[in-house]
């Protein structure tokens, strides 16, 4: 589900871990985003998220574009309030 464009704007996305675990966040570049995740977990920068030291990231299961950061970040605090399974729900 990666939507590899760079149009300007905001992301909220979520990725699932190996784990099974949700983390959320936002960009404004969500394939660049996820390689800094993912570099983190492997120990080859700390760039991204201290979630991802402990926790691979798998892969992105969700993203939706807002037009700023502002609108961006008011979702993303939404979704982190969201339960497991209303965010599972959200992804289906």
């Amino acid at each position: 589900m990666l939507d590899e464009s760079k149009e300007l704007g905001w992301w909220v996305y979520i990725i699932e871990t190996k784990c099974n675990k949700l983390y959320t966040g936002i960009t404004t570049d969500v394939a660049r985003r996820f390689q800094e995740h993912l570099a983190v977990y492997r120990k080859e920068s700390d760039k991204g998220a201290k979630f991802f030291r402990g926790h691979e990231p798998k892969n992105v299961v969700y993203q939706e574009a807002h037009a700023s950061r502002s609108e961006a970040s008011k979702r993303e605090y939404e979704i982190k309030k969201m339960s497991s399974l209303k965010k599972r729900a959200l992804i289906a």
